[in-house]
Protein backbone atom coordinates (compact mmCIF):
# COMPACT_ATOMS: atom_id res chain seq x y z
CA UNK A 1 0.00 0.00 0.00
CA UNK A 2 1.02 3.36 -0.93
CA UNK A 3 1.78 5.87 2.13
CA UNK A 4 -1.07 8.30 3.09
CA UNK A 5 0.70 12.00 1.92
CA UNK A 6 -0.37 14.50 4.76
CA UNK A 7 0.07 18.34 4.22
CA UNK A 8 0.33 20.68 7.09
CA UNK A 9 -2.16 23.10 6.86
CA UNK A 10 0.06 25.49 9.35
CA UNK A 11 3.45 25.70 10.20
CA UNK A 12 2.59 26.52 14.09
CA UNK A 13 5.42 24.88 16.64
CA UNK A 14 3.37 21.73 17.61
CA UNK A 15 4.22 21.29 13.62
CA UNK A 16 7.37 20.25 14.65
CA UNK A 17 6.86 17.44 16.69
CA UNK A 18 3.81 16.19 14.34
CA UNK A 19 6.99 16.42 11.47
CA UNK A 20 8.67 13.95 14.01
CA UNK A 21 6.36 10.87 14.41
CA UNK A 22 5.15 11.12 10.91
CA UNK A 23 8.40 9.85 10.43
CA UNK A 24 8.23 6.70 12.52
CA UNK A 25 5.43 5.66 10.71
CA UNK A 26 5.07 3.25 8.04
CA UNK A 27 1.40 4.47 6.57
CA UNK A 28 1.90 8.36 6.39
CA UNK A 29 4.11 10.84 5.50
CA UNK A 30 4.57 14.95 5.85
CA UNK A 31 4.65 15.95 2.13
CA UNK A 32 4.18 19.07 2.30
CA UNK A 33 3.97 22.34 4.59
CA UNK A 34 1.68 25.04 4.00
CA UNK A 35 1.53 28.59 5.74
CA UNK A 36 0.11 32.32 5.13
CA UNK A 37 3.89 32.80 5.28
CA UNK A 38 5.88 31.35 2.05
CA UNK A 39 9.23 31.65 3.88
CA UNK A 40 8.03 29.97 7.14
CA UNK A 41 6.69 27.10 5.69
CA UNK A 42 9.92 26.82 3.39
CA UNK A 43 12.12 27.10 6.24
CA UNK A 44 10.12 24.71 8.41
CA UNK A 45 10.00 22.07 4.86
CA UNK A 46 13.77 22.70 4.78
CA UNK A 47 14.72 22.69 8.50
CA UNK A 48 12.84 18.81 8.27
CA UNK A 49 13.09 17.54 4.93
CA UNK A 50 9.69 18.18 3.80
CA UNK A 51 9.36 18.37 -0.28
CA UNK A 52 6.87 21.23 -0.61
CA UNK A 53 6.68 24.33 1.37
CA UNK A 54 2.69 25.96 0.06
CA UNK A 55 0.24 28.23 0.54
CA UNK A 56 -3.15 27.27 2.57
CA UNK A 57 -5.13 27.40 -0.93
CA UNK A 58 -2.39 25.73 -3.02
CA UNK A 59 -2.62 22.83 -0.70
CA UNK A 60 -5.80 22.57 -0.71
CA UNK A 61 -5.46 22.09 -4.20
CA UNK A 62 -2.85 20.08 -4.40
CA UNK A 63 -3.42 16.41 -5.92
CA UNK A 64 -0.85 14.64 -4.62
CA UNK A 65 -1.90 15.62 -1.31
CA UNK A 66 -4.37 13.27 0.63
CA UNK A 67 -5.40 14.42 4.14
CA UNK A 68 -4.35 17.74 6.16
CA UNK A 69 -3.13 17.88 9.69
CA UNK A 70 -4.59 20.93 10.86
CA UNK A 71 -2.51 22.93 13.69
CA UNK A 72 -4.36 26.28 13.85
CA UNK A 73 -5.72 28.58 16.65
CA UNK A 74 -9.03 27.08 18.08
CA UNK A 75 -11.31 29.78 15.87
CA UNK A 76 -9.79 28.51 12.84
CA UNK A 77 -10.38 25.03 13.64
CA UNK A 78 -14.12 24.60 11.77
CA UNK A 79 -13.74 27.25 8.58
CA UNK A 80 -10.04 25.15 7.36
CA UNK A 81 -11.55 21.71 7.91
CA UNK A 82 -14.74 22.54 6.01
CA UNK A 83 -12.48 23.78 3.52
CA UNK A 84 -10.41 20.92 3.47
CA UNK A 85 -13.15 18.40 3.25
CA UNK A 86 -14.84 20.56 0.44
CA UNK A 87 -11.16 20.03 -1.13
CA UNK A 88 -11.87 15.72 -0.91
CA UNK A 89 -8.91 16.23 1.79
CA UNK A 90 -9.28 13.74 4.87
CA UNK A 91 -8.83 16.22 8.29
CA UNK A 92 -6.72 15.92 11.04
CA UNK A 93 -7.57 18.44 13.66
CA UNK A 94 -5.97 19.57 16.43
CA UNK A 95 -7.78 19.60 19.65
CA UNK A 96 -10.47 21.03 20.67
CA UNK A 97 -12.62 20.06 17.16
CA UNK A 98 -14.61 22.82 17.56
CA UNK A 99 -15.74 26.08 19.83
CA UNK A 100 -19.44 24.73 20.12
CA UNK A 101 -21.74 21.19 19.12
CA UNK A 102 -23.16 23.11 16.65
CA UNK A 103 -19.59 23.96 14.88
CA UNK A 104 -18.84 20.26 15.34
CA UNK A 105 -21.33 19.07 13.96
CA UNK A 106 -21.17 21.23 10.97
CA UNK A 107 -17.91 19.90 10.06
CA UNK A 108 -19.17 16.97 10.28
CA UNK A 109 -21.57 16.92 8.06
CA UNK A 110 -19.13 18.95 5.75
CA UNK A 111 -16.84 15.66 6.15
CA UNK A 112 -20.32 12.87 5.31
CA UNK A 113 -21.01 15.39 2.56
CA UNK A 114 -17.33 14.89 0.91
CA UNK A 115 -16.69 11.40 1.63
CA UNK A 116 -14.00 11.90 3.95
CA UNK A 117 -12.36 11.05 7.45
CA UNK A 118 -12.22 13.45 10.27
CA UNK A 119 -10.37 13.34 13.48
CA UNK A 120 -9.78 15.27 16.03
CA UNK A 121 -6.12 14.91 17.27
CA UNK A 122 -5.46 13.70 21.15
CA UNK A 123 -2.54 11.62 20.71
CA UNK A 124 -2.79 10.10 23.95
CA UNK A 125 -6.10 8.28 23.07
CA UNK A 126 -3.75 6.56 20.81
CA UNK A 127 -1.39 5.44 23.35
CA UNK A 128 -0.79 1.88 24.92
CA UNK A 129 -1.11 3.55 28.34
CA UNK A 130 -5.16 4.75 27.70
CA UNK A 131 -6.01 1.91 25.93
CA UNK A 132 -4.97 -0.30 29.35
CA UNK A 133 -6.50 1.75 31.62
CA UNK A 134 -9.40 1.99 29.14
CA UNK A 135 -9.60 -2.05 29.17
CA UNK A 136 -8.99 -2.90 32.94
CA UNK A 137 -11.78 -0.43 33.80
CA UNK A 138 -14.21 -2.14 31.40
CA UNK A 139 -13.03 -5.70 32.58
CA UNK A 140 -14.33 -4.44 36.10
CA UNK A 141 -10.77 -4.25 38.08
CA UNK A 142 -11.86 -1.37 39.97
CA UNK A 143 -15.44 -2.13 40.38
CA UNK A 144 -17.84 0.94 39.14
CA UNK A 145 -16.27 4.20 38.68
CA UNK A 146 -17.38 6.28 41.13
CA UNK A 147 -15.57 9.65 40.94
CA UNK A 148 -12.82 11.19 38.50
CA UNK A 149 -10.56 13.74 38.77
CA UNK A 150 -8.11 14.63 36.11
CA UNK A 151 -6.34 18.38 35.99
CA UNK A 152 -3.58 19.84 33.28
CA UNK A 153 -2.15 23.15 33.42
CA UNK A 154 1.44 24.99 33.21
CA UNK A 155 2.38 28.79 33.14
CA UNK A 156 1.53 30.72 30.16
CA UNK A 157 3.95 33.31 30.57
CA UNK A 158 3.77 34.76 26.82
CA UNK A 159 1.24 38.12 26.86
CA UNK A 160 1.34 37.89 23.62
CA UNK A 161 0.30 34.39 22.76
CA UNK A 162 -2.96 33.82 20.74
CA UNK A 163 -4.18 31.47 24.05
CA UNK A 164 -4.61 34.49 25.51
CA UNK A 165 -6.85 35.70 22.86
CA UNK A 166 -10.64 35.28 23.56
CA UNK A 167 -11.04 36.08 19.47
CA UNK A 168 -9.19 33.19 18.66
CA UNK A 169 -11.00 30.84 20.84
CA UNK A 170 -8.18 30.89 23.55
CA UNK A 171 -8.35 30.08 27.05
CA UNK A 172 -7.44 27.54 29.48
CA UNK A 173 -10.20 25.02 29.28
CA UNK A 174 -10.26 25.03 25.43
CA UNK A 175 -5.96 24.77 25.59
CA UNK A 176 -5.72 22.48 27.90
CA UNK A 177 -9.06 21.29 30.22
CA UNK A 178 -9.75 19.79 26.66
CA UNK A 179 -7.78 16.60 27.91
CA UNK A 180 -9.23 15.72 31.17
CA UNK A 181 -12.58 16.65 29.41
CA UNK A 182 -11.45 13.88 26.65
CA UNK A 183 -10.18 11.64 29.85
CA UNK A 184 -13.80 11.68 31.26
CA UNK A 185 -15.72 11.20 28.64
CA UNK A 186 -13.24 8.27 27.22
CA UNK A 187 -14.07 6.86 30.49
CA UNK A 188 -18.01 7.45 31.07
CA UNK A 189 -18.75 7.06 27.56
CA UNK A 190 -21.58 9.63 27.60
CA UNK A 191 -22.17 13.56 27.94
CA UNK A 192 -22.64 14.65 31.86
CA UNK A 193 -26.01 15.69 32.82
CA UNK A 194 -25.00 18.45 35.12
CA UNK A 195 -22.51 20.71 34.95
CA UNK A 196 -21.03 23.19 37.11
CA UNK A 197 -17.70 25.83 36.97
CA UNK A 198 -16.54 28.61 37.97
CA UNK A 199 -13.14 30.28 36.99
CA UNK A 200 -10.93 33.31 37.03
CA UNK A 201 -10.48 35.59 34.38
CA UNK A 202 -7.44 36.82 32.42
CA UNK A 203 -8.07 39.46 29.48
CA UNK A 204 -11.44 38.10 28.56
CA UNK A 205 -10.48 34.27 28.73
CA UNK A 206 -10.37 31.79 31.35
CA UNK A 207 -6.64 31.39 33.11
CA UNK A 208 -7.96 28.95 36.06
CA UNK A 209 -10.90 26.57 35.75
CA UNK A 210 -12.47 24.40 37.58
CA UNK A 211 -15.67 22.12 36.85
CA UNK A 212 -17.76 19.26 37.84
CA UNK A 213 -19.77 17.00 35.62
CA UNK A 214 -22.38 14.71 36.67
CA UNK A 215 -23.45 11.39 34.52
CA UNK A 216 -26.99 9.60 34.45
CA UNK A 217 -24.39 6.36 35.89
CA UNK A 218 -23.74 8.18 38.79
CA UNK A 219 -20.35 9.39 38.38
CA UNK A 220 -19.14 12.11 39.33
CA UNK A 221 -15.97 13.64 37.56
CA UNK A 222 -14.67 16.52 39.02
CA UNK A 223 -11.32 18.23 36.33
CA UNK A 224 -9.20 21.82 36.59
CA UNK A 225 -6.96 23.57 34.41
CA UNK A 226 -4.37 26.42 34.24
CA UNK A 227 -2.28 29.15 32.72
CA UNK A 228 -0.79 30.07 35.67
CA UNK A 229 -0.21 26.65 37.57
CA UNK A 230 3.18 24.36 38.15
CA UNK A 231 3.57 21.28 35.11
CA UNK A 232 0.57 18.98 35.80
CA UNK A 233 -1.23 16.36 33.94
CA UNK A 234 -2.55 13.62 36.28
CA UNK A 235 -5.79 12.01 36.54
CA UNK A 236 -7.02 9.55 39.54
CA UNK A 237 -9.92 7.30 38.73
CA UNK A 238 -12.06 5.81 41.56
CA UNK A 239 -13.94 2.85 41.94
CA UNK A 240 -15.82 1.12 43.89
CA UNK A 241 -13.08 -1.56 44.06
CA UNK A 242 -10.10 0.53 43.52
CA UNK A 243 -8.00 3.03 42.36
CA UNK A 244 -5.96 4.19 39.13
CA UNK A 245 -3.36 6.86 39.19
CA UNK A 246 -1.98 8.17 35.72
CA UNK A 247 -0.61 11.00 33.95
CA UNK A 248 -2.09 10.45 30.65
CA UNK A 249 0.78 11.51 28.60
CA UNK A 250 0.24 12.24 24.97
CA UNK A 251 4.40 11.19 24.10
CA UNK A 252 5.24 8.28 26.59
CA UNK A 253 8.68 8.02 24.25
CA UNK A 254 9.98 10.78 26.28
CA UNK A 255 9.42 8.75 29.73
CA UNK A 256 12.13 6.10 31.29
CA UNK A 257 9.58 3.79 32.07
CA UNK A 258 5.70 5.35 31.63
CA UNK A 259 3.56 3.37 34.33
CA UNK A 260 0.22 3.49 35.65
CA UNK A 261 -0.80 2.64 39.28
CA UNK A 262 -3.63 0.69 40.03
CA UNK A 263 -4.53 -0.58 43.52
CA UNK A 264 -7.00 -2.72 44.33
CA UNK A 265 -9.69 -2.63 47.19
CA UNK A 266 -10.27 -0.05 49.82
CA UNK A 267 -7.42 -0.26 51.91
CA UNK A 268 -5.69 2.47 51.78
CA UNK A 269 -2.48 0.23 53.35
CA UNK A 270 -2.36 -2.42 49.98
CA UNK A 271 0.66 -1.89 47.65
CA UNK A 272 -0.61 -0.02 44.54
CA UNK A 273 1.04 -1.66 41.40
CA UNK A 274 3.08 0.00 38.62
CA UNK A 275 1.41 -0.92 35.43
CA UNK A 276 4.34 -1.24 32.77
CA UNK A 277 3.34 0.12 29.32
CA UNK A 278 5.26 0.50 25.91
CA UNK A 279 7.46 3.72 25.66
CA UNK A 280 5.27 5.33 22.43
CA UNK A 281 5.19 8.75 20.28
CA UNK A 282 1.75 9.86 20.06
CA UNK A 283 1.66 11.39 16.76
CA UNK A 284 2.81 8.15 15.31
CA UNK A 285 0.17 6.51 16.70
CA UNK A 286 -2.17 8.90 15.81
CA UNK A 287 -1.18 8.90 12.28
CA UNK A 288 -1.32 5.61 12.24
CA UNK A 289 -4.78 4.87 12.99
CA UNK A 290 -5.89 7.91 11.02
CA UNK A 291 -4.44 5.94 7.95
CA UNK A 292 -6.49 2.89 9.40
CA UNK A 293 -10.19 5.18 9.82
CA UNK A 294 -9.27 6.27 5.95
CA UNK A 295 -8.64 2.55 4.53
CA UNK A 296 -11.71 1.49 6.36
CA UNK A 297 -10.10 -1.02 9.14
CA UNK A 298 -11.12 0.83 11.88
CA UNK A 299 -14.02 2.44 10.88
CA UNK A 300 -15.62 1.47 14.24
CA UNK A 301 -13.10 3.56 15.93
CA UNK A 302 -13.80 6.26 13.74
CA UNK A 303 -17.15 6.22 14.29
CA UNK A 304 -16.39 5.93 18.46
CA UNK A 305 -13.72 9.12 18.37
CA UNK A 306 -16.76 10.82 16.20
CA UNK A 307 -19.47 10.66 18.58
CA UNK A 308 -17.00 11.77 21.73
CA UNK A 309 -15.52 14.44 19.76
CA UNK A 310 -19.43 15.78 19.17
CA UNK A 311 -19.78 15.29 23.59
CA UNK A 312 -16.56 16.58 24.11
CA UNK A 313 -17.34 19.92 21.99
CA UNK A 314 -20.72 19.96 23.50
CA UNK A 315 -19.29 19.33 27.35
CA UNK A 316 -16.51 22.09 26.97
CA UNK A 317 -19.38 24.45 26.04
CA UNK A 318 -21.44 23.65 28.83
CA UNK A 319 -18.54 24.38 30.87
CA UNK A 320 -17.23 27.89 29.91
CA UNK A 321 -21.56 28.82 29.92
CA UNK A 322 -21.68 27.84 33.35
CA UNK A 323 -18.74 29.80 34.64
CA UNK A 324 -19.10 32.88 32.74
CA UNK A 325 -22.88 32.91 34.49
CA UNK A 326 -21.04 32.38 37.67
CA UNK A 327 -18.82 35.36 37.27
CA UNK A 328 -21.44 37.82 36.17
Amino acid sequence: MSKLRIGLLGAARIATPFIAGAKLSSRAEVVAVASRDRGRAQALADTHGVPHAMTYEQLLAAKEIDAVYIPLPNSLHAPWSIAAARAGKHVLCEKPLALSEAEALEMFSAADAAGIVLLEGYPFLFQPQTLEIERRIQAGEIGRVQTIFATCGFTLSNPDDFRLDPTMGGGALLDAGCYPVSLIRQITGARPTRVTATAQWHRGVDQTLAATLEFASGTIAQLSCSFASGLVRTAVIAGSDGIIETDYSNHTIRSPAPTFGLRRGSDWRRPTEAIAVPREDGFRLEIDAFAAMIDGSERDRHAARRAASIDVAWTLEAILARARAVSS
